[in-house]
């Protein structure tokens, strides 16, 4: 007999799955631009993409 609704309980996915399973599923990239997975040019790469197609960070567009 269940007695949590379906969905909820089980295991839970961490972030990295979530992400993952995104890129090969459906072709979506969540990337930190701080990932210290990436080289430098890659992360420069990162937040110039997330500039152009969402604008500046409030961090960033408090300092310049």
């Amino acid at each position: 007999m269940r007695f949590t609704p379906k969905g909820y309980g089980g295991h839970r996915r961490n972030p990295d799955e979530v992400k993952r399973d995104g890129w090969k599923e459906q072709g979506l990239l969540a990337v930190a631009v701080d990932d210290d997975r990436l080289t430098w040019p890659e992360r420069e790469l990162v937040r110039q993409l997330g500039e152009r197609l969402y604008g500046k960070r409030e961090r960033d567009a408090r300092h310049g």
